[in-house]
């Protein structure tokens, strides 16, 4: 099947999985349902061959500024899915995930291939690009979940209890989901930073020293909303406020330095 009407597909079973949650949440239904699971994950395994043939390209990598969305939204989904095997209620996230999938997939197949991000990767290499892409994936649902806790904390100060708050699980174990997804986010950034410390050749040379610098920023204030928490009780809007700084950070330094580098300087 050719990769253009495949990436076609999956953004058409994406839309119709998205759909199908946004009639069941008007309904008010607590729990995902098989058929919106179903098609989610068929819709997965097309964006997984579309992401694979966007990225690798004849043996060479390419994680160009057009290309790069498409594998990012491909972990997001996937640990989203995990996450909603083991029965945390992440199915809302959908509605905002499934269409920026579609995006992703259809820009990352249309759009041009830049010769400036063509590159070949060792394995230690693979392991830096890897955790950075797991961390930004999970980091993203942090930032997702920590814009539903604030929503959810107004509504329920403002004595709101119907709408979004009655669709919601308890603004407890969202909290709790909240910080879970910050903790492994935080230790897969670790990781990203530590492997480019060890396998970068100079991870503070000039056309990656601002990327290096709002990551370590981005991983101190993640690292601060989780002693705060623990230590000092820090919950809905604060973590709400961390998350999001330290979200946008992350964003400024891989595709914000993406932009630059790659569509107006041209350079890697």
């Amino acid at each position: 099947m050719p990769v253009k009407f495949l990436a076609l597909i999956t953004s058409l079973l994406y839309l119709v999985a998205m759909c199908l949650q946004v009639s069941h949440i008007i309904q008010r239904r607590e729990q995902i349902d098989r058929t919106v699971f179903g098609l989610g994950v068929v819709a997965l395994l097309g964006h997984a061959v579309v992401a694979w043939h966007s990225v690798v390209l004849d043996g060479v990598v390419n994680l160009g500024f057009y290309k790069i969305p498409a594998l990012f939204l491909l972990f997001i989904n996937v640990a989203c899915i995990i996450g909603l095997l083991g029965r945390r209620p992440l199915q809302n996230l959908l509605v905002i995930l499934f269409p920026l999938s579609v995006i992703s997939v259809l820009v990352s197949t249309f759009a041009p291939v830049s010769a400036a991000a063509q590159s070949t990767l060792d394995g230690g290499m693979l392991v830096h690009v890897g955790s950075s892409i797991l961390a930004y994936a999970v980091l993203t649902l942090a930032a997702i979940q920590a814009g539903v806790v604030a929503v959810q904390d107004h509504k329920l100060k403002q004595r709101h209890t119907r709408g979004i708050v009655q669709i919601l699980p308890p603004l407890q174990l969202m909290e709790r989901m909240l910080f879970e997804l910050i903790w492994i986010g935080v230790a897969l950034l670790s990781l990203s930073i530590g492997s480019g410390i060890v396998f970068v050749e100079d991870i503070f040379a000039q056309h990656l020293v601002h990327k290096t610098v709002l990551t370590i920023i981005a991983w101190a204030l993640f690292s601060t909303l989780l002693w705060g928490h623990y230590q000092l009780g820090w919950r809905s809007q604060t973590a709400t406020r961390f998350t999001l700084a330290g979200f946008t950070l992350l964003m400024l330094a891989y595709f914000g330095s993406k932009l630059v580098l790659e569509l107006i300087l041209q350079r890697v």
